[in-house]
């Protein structure tokens, strides 16, 4: 039960994905109708909704369907309301984001229903060519956008400048179910605040100076397909308050106009910063912020998933020198040694200045960069550096989750990283072999 239809549309779909039959409503009136003419094994319901809220909700369940689960989905600020809610039957809560590992070991402990395998996901998705996954954390990643991309909901793509995070929304957009549409990509931090917002949402001949024909926006262009607001934090917040009622209901107004444009493009969005401390600078809007998170994909920075750097250098040497170039093994070690403070777009344009440099097809270490370079003396303990590091982050880790008596939550913030970032390395360290 959610009146946000992405939120529905993402539950819907996971949920289905493992194996369950569910039923979506976009009230609390339309859940107490429902649950009257149907069976249903547990309830899963959003806190804040127009009319009966989901708190009102629960009470009117409990009176009529006294055993039945129910799950409460919050965002942040509502957590006191959840916490309280527990006692009053609730059988837990979920915070936004969901997390669809934690939301489906609550699913299956409310049902009583034992988990007999690992999450399923759509393993006949198979990635673009251009796209390199080797790493564990990035397996995951893309499975987790295997699930997403199906569903009509919104989602957040996080991590730092140059990791990836415009090529995983290409991917989503491939994989759903708007793959013939458009997809149309929008960069907030390149286009001047004056004219972003013809940009989003066109505008009328003669609406401001300079204005010299219609204009369609690029929110126009995008229905019945994707939207890709790239670095949605530089939006100034007077936008933000425009852009609100779009990611609410799809309606909008062109410049200068006051007939009002429907569209049902998909929205997803981009930000290498901390929306939560820009929200607390207020520099972006709280309500947004909850309207466009409601899944967030990380893509983690090279240096946290080192199996890829080889591939991809691999990847655009081959591209550069038209697959007629190798790097030698003391290029490699420089890579894989290198820290990478700009990611792939570092890497991308590390090999294309060796391939330029090289005049031979043999890529040597005084063709990479000087910085790169410089990582060759660490080079010869990597390998057995390697092994230990991984050794001491799984000590580590195990140590906090004992400490936080398992509550992978709390373990996260206790070792400074994001819940999804500790459910990934949980997942490579299960995997057998080194």
């Amino acid at each position: 039960m959610d009146d946000d239809a992405g939120q529905r549309s993402l539950l819907d779909s996971f949920l289905r994905s493992q194996g369950f039959d569910t039923l979506v409503v976009d009230s609390g009136e339309r859940a107490l109708e429902t649950l009257r003419t149907e069976q249903v094994g547990m309830m899963i319901s959003d806190v804040r909704m127009p009319g009966i809220s989901g708190l009102e909700t629960l009470h009117r369940v409990r009176a009529e369907h006294g055993q039945l689960p129910v799950l409460l989905v919050t965002a942040y600020a509502d957590i006191r309301d959840a916490v309280g809610a527990m006692r009053d039957g609730a059988v837990n809560y979920l915070a936004k984001p969901i997390d669809l590992d934690e939301l489906l070991a609550c699913v299956r402990q409310a049902t009583g229903i034992a988990e007999s395998a690992p999450p399923r996901y759509d393993e006949d998705k198979e990635l673009p060519p251009h796209v390199v996954a080797q790493s564990a954390l990035m397996q995951a990643l893309f499975r987790d956008a295997s699930l997403v991309a199906p569903s009509e909901t919104r989602v957040l793509i996080t991590g730092e400048s140059g990791v990836g995070k415009e090529v995983l929304a290409d991917v989503i957009h491939q994989w759903s179910n708007r793959a013939a549409g458009p997809l149309v990509k929008v960069n907030c931090a390149a286009i001047p605040e004056t004219l972003l917002e013809s940009e989003l949402f066109g505008h009328e001949r003669g609406a401001f100076t300079g204005a010299h024909a219609q204009r369609i926006g690029r929110f126009e262009e995008a229905n019945n397909g994707t939207i890709l607001l790239d670095e949605i934090a530089e939006m100034s917040p007077g936008l933000q308050a425009k852009l609100l009622r779009v990611t609410q209901d799809g309606r909008f107004h062109r410049i200068g106009s006051n007939r009002e444009i429907q569209t049902n493009a998909r929205i997803l969005a981009t930000t290498n910063r901390n929306l939560e401390e820009e929200i607390k600078t207020g520099r972006f809007r709280e309500d947004l912020f909850y309207r466009l998170n409601v899944i967030e994909l990380n893509v983690l920075p090279l240096r946290e998933r080192r199996e890829d750097i080889l591939p991809l250098a691999g990847l655009f040497i081959g591209k550069f020198a038209d697959g007629r170039a190798r790097f030698s093994e003391t290029v490699a070690a420089c890579l894989e040694n290198y820290a990478w403070p700009g990611n792939v777009r570092e890497l991308r344009n590390a090999m294309e200045r060796a391939v330029l440099l090289s005049r031979s097809e043999l890529i040597l270490p005084e063709h990479l960069p000087s910085c790169v370079r410089a990582a060759a003396e660490r080079a010869p303990a990597a390998p057995a550096i390697s092994g230990q590091l991984q050794d001491i982050e799984r000590e580590a880790i195990l140590l906090a989750l004992r400490k936080h008596k398992f509550n992978r939550t709390e373990t996260a913030k206790a070792l400074g990283i994001s819940r999804r970032t500790l459910l990934y390395k949980l997942q490579r360290f299960q995997k057998p072999g080194p």
